[in-house]
């Protein structure tokens, strides 16, 4: 006989991720996204890397202790952005150290739900379209933290399967991160202001994104075309 079927999650019983722990769980994304991006885009050699297991997927960490120290220290900083909704959106750019040129850069769009009260960065602004389109948005019903992992792994498979239609990156390159935050938010004093490191002549991707109760992540990859 056939084991009898689980039941359906009953919706009355999710547990509702607090601010916090959304937060929490979209840094952690974004750590894992730098970390695949500079895996799958060839940005240090696969032997600086090691596989961990997450979202259900071997997902590549870096080994390097610079880099590691380097997005330690920023995740740690977004961290207490993100649980005061002082972010719009995290910028990974990958750049020839040759030519000093932007060959790729990731946006992450982050909207929060049910926060009327935030006022967006004049560089958020810029974006009106899709700033409109993000706030109209809400979450349909409360998820469970599994149907938030299964949208988190949909849309690591994309990245992973974007090297099929990005170029190939010739020669040596870098990365910079990127944290759009309002014009209010404490700024350590190590940080500066930064152009927004744009891609020229670029062609740009919309990439899967997921959401939590309290956020919505919205992903792009703008990519120079090989000449």
């Amino acid at each position: 006989m056939l084991p009898a079927a689980p039941p359906p999650a009953d919706k009355s019983k999710v547990h509702k991720l607090s601010i916090k722990g959304s937060s929490k769980l979209c840094v952690e994304f974004f750590e894992f996204a730098a970390n695949t991006i500079l895996f799958q885009r060839g940005v240090y050699p696969p032997e600086d890397f090691a596989p961990v297991k997450k979202y259900g997927l071997n997902m590549m960490v870096s080994l390097d202790d610079q880099v590691k120290a380097y997005i330690k220290k920023i995740m740690g900083q977004l961290s207490k952005w993100m649980q005061k909704s002082k972010i719009s959106k995290l910028v990974i750019v990958v750049t020839s150290k040759e030519t000093g040129e932007h060959i790729e850069r990731w946006q992450f769009d982050v909207n929060v739900f049910n926060d009327s009260s935030r006022k967006r960065t004049e560089a958020a602004r810029e974006d009106k379209e899709n700033a409109g389109a993000r706030a109209e948005s809400d979450p349909a019903s409360d998820k469970t933290e599994q149907e938030i992992q299964a949208e988190i792994q949909s849309l690591f498979r994309q990245v992973t399967a974007s090297v099929t239609f990005l170029p190939m990156l010739d020669g040596n390159c870098t990365f910079n991160v990127l944290v759009y935050a309002d014009a209010d938010s404490d700024v350590p004093l190590e940080w500066g202001d930064s152009d927004a490191k744009e891609v020229k002549n670029a062609e740009k991707v919309q990439l899967r994104s997921f959401s939590t109760n309290s956020h919505k992540i919205d992903t792009m990859v703008s990519y120079r075309l090989a000449e």
